[in-house]
């Protein structure tokens, strides 16, 4: 039976540089940074694709979505991917799951008139989910309108009123209740993944935190530049893409967007001292990332799309008990979501799938560097279902809807993204941090060109490569 407790926590939508311990100007995270304070903290940390789907197949899988070809909400998650859950139950533990996993089912797995098969938003194949907040979050509906709240029918405008109710009513409150209550009945040892839907939007942090950060002191974002790229245009046209166009808009949303997550990191409080109340602070390993970041206004958008930084930058803290060695220290070497997968389970000390892409941060863990380390971050992006009709018009002979895609590397000095229409964008970001001005520099493109094929290279699917079939000796 297992001795050890493990705790995955994902905060939907959480940009990488909005923790105090990282040094923001405004936002408060006493919860996460205490985390940080005795783990480890990952500063440079990204998630492998955008929006929510295609970013937790990621995680969840530790593949880069050029293998796993979760592409968009709704793509299906081939059922032959191992993940954390599975690799969980491998362990001997029986992994809960609070939220949900936006994991669309493998449709070769059931029969045509599975419920399963006409949402998104479905359960990761090996988790026993105790409280469901996928679809019309009817959990946390149900409960505030028992408590005597007359909130919306609508999902979203029903969140949109957070700030309406106090606090302990709101959505983050109420999934770490539930935790709570579920791990105050733990007798052995658990697994339990806590999916925190905020900070994602609406922009309505539930009651005095609508109200924490004053929206005249948040900083501005990064303006939005000429269009660079027809996708900058593209993203531009559809409505729930652009950022409030006057400046209080935006100073609003940004205050909301700290207020929510000021909110779910009191949440993790709880939780934090719930473990120590249960002398379990030691006993129980802890990873915290996002599924993606959020551009904030940044670059004139709003939510997660396209190549730019702030949609990928994510949060990661580890607090593996066992390895004091490493508490406290921040990496600043590339990290992935993608490793996650493989670092649990060297946790858990299972062997680590060979579909995985990224590594395990171990060494990092116990306060070292691994002898070679990545020098460049990877993330991708496809938009072919933006574009109607193109994805599946004239299959196979027509393939322009797989034009509709693009990778992102990133390294100390320059940002590179290339289309696959063909075309690319260079960025030096010594000179331009912000991702905002491309370069015209054929030779340095060539370079982070062939870089990417490299990339390419080394992670195309390994499953069953490097085994043969071949008779018998003698």
């Amino acid at each position: 039976m297992p001795s050890l407790n493990f705790l995955i926590i994902t905060l939907d939508e959480f940009r990488g540089d909005s923790l105090s311990c990282a040094g923001h100007r405004v936002v408060r995270t006493p919860a996460l940074d205490s985390l940080a304070a005795q783990g480890v903290r990952f500063a440079r940390h990204y998630s492998q694709a955008a929006p929510c789907a295609p970013g937790r197949a990621a995680l969840y899988t530790g593949t880069y979505q050029m293998n796993n070809r979760v592409v968009f909400n709704g793509s299906p998650l081939d059922d032959r991917f191992d993940n954390m859950a599975r690799a969980a139950r491998r362990a001997g533990y029986a992994p809960a799951l609070f939220g949900y996993t936006d994991q669309a089912l493998d449709p070769r797995t059931v029969g045509p008139d599975d419920p399963r098969l006409f949402t998104y938003e479905g359960v990761l194949p090996g988790f026993d989910c105790i409280v469901d907040l996928t679809d019309q979050r009817l959990p946390w509906a149900d409960w505030v309108r028992a408590n005597g709240f007359d909130i919306p029918e609508d999902p979203d405008e029903a969140l949109a009123t957070e700030s309406d109710r106090p606090a302990e009513f709101g959505v983050s409150a109420f999934l770490t209740d539930v935790f709570l209550d579920w791990h105050a009945q733990q007798t052995g040892s658990w697994f339990a993944h806590v999916s925190h839907l905020r900070p994602h939007p609406p922009f309505n942090a539930a009651g005095h935190w609508a109200e924490a950060y004053d929206p005249a002191e948040v900083e501005l974002p990064i303006p939005a530049p000429d269009p660079a790229h027809a996708l900058h245009e593209l993203l531009l046209s559809f409505p729930f893409s652009a950022a409030p166009a006057d400046e209080l808009g935006v100073r609003e949303m940004r205050a909301q967007y700290y207020g929510m997550i000021g909110d779910v990191d009191e949440q993790l409080g709880r939780i934090w001292r719930a473990l120590h109340d249960a002398d379990q602070w030691d006993d129980t390993v802890i990873i915290v990332t996002s599924d993606h970041g959020e551009q904030l206004g940044d670059h004139g958008l709003q939510q997660k799309m396209g190549w730019f930084e702030p949609s990928y930058h994510v949060p990661a803290i580890i607090r593996d008990p066992r390895r004091p060695a490493g508490h406290g220290q921040v990496v600043d070497a590339f990290t992935e979501n993608v490793d996650l997968f493989p670092t649990l389970c060297d946790a858990m000390a299972i062997d680590i799938p060979r579909q995985v892409d990224g590594r395990p941060l171990t060494p990092f863990l116990d306060g070292g560097e691994p002898a070679e380390w990545r020098t460049r971050a990877h993330w991708e992006f496809d938009w072919r279902f933006f574009m109607p009709g193109a994805n599946t018009a004239g299959w196979p002979e027509d393939r322009r809807g797989t034009h509709n895609q693009l990778t992102a590397q990133r390294s100390d000095t320059t940002g590179y993204v290339q289309f696959a229409d063909g075309t690319s964008l260079l960025y030096d970001l010594e000179a331009d941090p912000t991702w905002s001005t491309p370069i015209d520099d054929p030779r340095r493109a060539l370079e982070e060109a062939q870089a990417m094929l490299v990339w390419r290279a080394e992670h195309a699917e390994r499953t069953l490569t490097d085994q043969f079939l071949y008779p018998r000796p003698g």
